[in-house]
């Protein structure tokens, strides 16, 4: 079974936030999904749908893949690197920030 896929890396959103959305997604119909990111109101919405928007375009393009019949086979995201940063604290302390990055994975395949 033929297979397309898109990555969006070093997004600047915590994988956890990510996550969330992405288990609305897993599984879903293509259109179905992309209806459930236009009402999910999560800025990770944003970030899913544009990578969504990526593979079925992969699909579309570089597989000849019929867009209606695919599905979201797999749907994960990865720790990109922490960008660590330092807040002044009380009594000459520092304390640490870390802004977390991640690298969204979407596969879509077409439905047997």
């Amino acid at each position: 079974i033929m297979e397309a896929k898109a990555i969006a890396k070093y997004v600047r959103m915590s994988p956890m936030k990510i996550g969330i959305v992405l288990d609305l997604i897993r599984g879903k119909n293509v259109n179905e999904a992309f209806a459930i990111l236009r009402y999910t109101p999560k800025d990770a919405a944003v970030v899913v749908n544009k990578v969504l928007k990526s593979a079925v375009a992969n699909a579309e393009n570089n597989n000849n893949m019929d867009p209606s019949d695919l599905y979201v086979a797999e749907a994960y995201v990865g720790p990109g690197p922490i960008l660590k940063r330092y807040r002044p604290h009380a009594q000459g302390r520092a304390f640490s920030i870390k802004k977390r990055t991640s690298h969204v994975t979407l596969v879509v395949k077409e439905r047997a």
